[in-house]
């Protein structure tokens, strides 16, 4: 079965084991003081903290990680041009980019300024847990929350089968570069138009399936799975609270 790198490289995180509470604390501060702090200096140092705190106390691999706030990166950029650009058919406004009634503005550009710290920011402190926390430790913690199981079922099921479907497309798509059908533009498009009515198919069937397996089990809304004891870890506590506050100080009162 397919497994992305970032879910890999929580499995083998140095921080698998720990609390996934004391986790959360030190991922959630950094996100509340990211979008809740002045953009400078609390955002950005927001997300210069969640990088190091990866890459230096967490050590996750510097590729996983560049992967990992690729795809989001991409969605905050797309985000930034369409805050930033606007447009001004009569000209009234002084730009300091312009092309016809496309205009780039000061208080765009800042606005936009403003997205990219937040998101950024933000964005880190949630891949930081993602890439030190296993989605079952993660749905584990939720359960302990009082959310509904049917709730959490429900992501368990959707996480697991998006692997599969995820290996079934990449299979697909193998067979069909092998039928040389990913040789032109236009046999990319068939090609990814097969593909997708391919696994859309065989996930209704094995949705179908899953539904009779389980009610043939008895199932009642909930897949109880049995997890270690992670006891809270008061280093750990501490550090993260320290740093959390450090952060949140240098955002909200810089020197």
């Amino acid at each position: 079965m397919h497994q992305p790198a970032l879910d890999r490289a929580a499995w083998a995180s140095r921080w698998r084991t720990r609390n996934v509470g004391d986790k959360a604390l030190l991922s959630l501060g950094l996100l509340i003081v990211a979008v809740s702090a002045p953009v400078w200096p609390g955002g950005v140092a927001a997300g210069a903290m969640a990088v190091a705190c990866a890459l230096v106390w967490a050590r996750v691999p510097v590729g996983i990680w560049a992967r990992a706030v690729a795809a989001p990166t991409v969605f905050i950029a797309v985000g930034v041009l369409a805050v930033a650009i606007s447009l001004d058919t009569s000209r009234s406004v002084d730009a300091v980019w312009r092309t016809g009634p496309i205009a780039i503005t000061t208080p765009g550009l800042v606005r936009a300024a403003e997205l990219v710290g937040r998101g950024f920011a933000g964005m880190t402190a949630v891949v930081l847990l993602a890439a030190t926390t296993p989605m079952v430790d993660l749905l584990t913690g939720l359960r302990r929350l009082r959310i509904p199981d049917e709730l959490i079922e429900v992501a368990a099921l959707t996480y697991r089968m998006l692997f599969l479907f995820a290996a079934t497309a990449g299979s697909l798509h193998r067979a069909q570069a092998a039928r040389l059908g990913t040789t032109t533009l236009s046999g990319r498009f068939q090609t990814a138009g097969r593909v997708a009515s391919r696994v859309f198919v065989l996930a209704w069937d094995r949705a179908r399936r899953l539904e009779a397996g389980l009610a043939g089990r008895g199932y009642t809304g909930a897949l109880r799975t049995v997890t270690p004891p992670r006891p809270h870890s008061m280093p750990f506590l501490i550090a993260a609270t320290l740093l959390v506050t450090a952060t949140a100080v240098l955002g909200w009162f810089p020197w």
